[in-house]
């Protein structure tokens, strides 16, 4: 389910504008997630969170989720991956950050097709690998 009901022509947006909103989303589904997990205080829930939205976490899910995508979904996983990124953030590799870039392309290509269950799924066995 989208918030906005705008048109929007994906096939337009480069993978970082993806990448942009998949950034938003695959966020928001992370706190969801600590606040269904029950009442902490918030620093705890916070330190939680930084630890999944790291590069290094994006890209263990990135490569754990690839064989389980579509053909079109590991095309968006790749254009987002090969995106040329300006800056990589000191504390991330290269790597590390292009497959992240990657995994939050993913994320935003699908909520804007209105994917709501496939990320759901997606998001679902992501965690349930590093669990693993």
């Amino acid at each position: 389910m989208r918030l906005l009901d705008d048109e929007i022509d994906l096939r337009t947006l480069s993978p970082l504008t993806l990448a942009f909103i998949g950034d938003a989303v695959y966020d928001l589904l992370v706190r969801e997630m600590l606040v269904c997990r029950g009442n902490r205080p918030v620093g705890v829930m916070n330190n939680e969170k930084i630890e999944l939205v790291r590069c290094e976490t994006q890209a263990r899910y990135a490569k754990a989720l690839f064989d389980s995508l579509t053909e079109e979904e590991q095309s968006v996983l790749k254009r987002g991956k090969n995106a040329n990124a300006m800056t990589v953030p000191k504390h991330a590799s290269r790597i590390d950050y292009h497959f992240a870039t990657g995994f939050e392309a993913l994320f935003g290509y699908l909520y804007l097709k209105g994917e709501s269950e496939r990320i759901r799924e997606l998001f679902k066995l992501a965690v349930a690998a590093e669990d693993k």
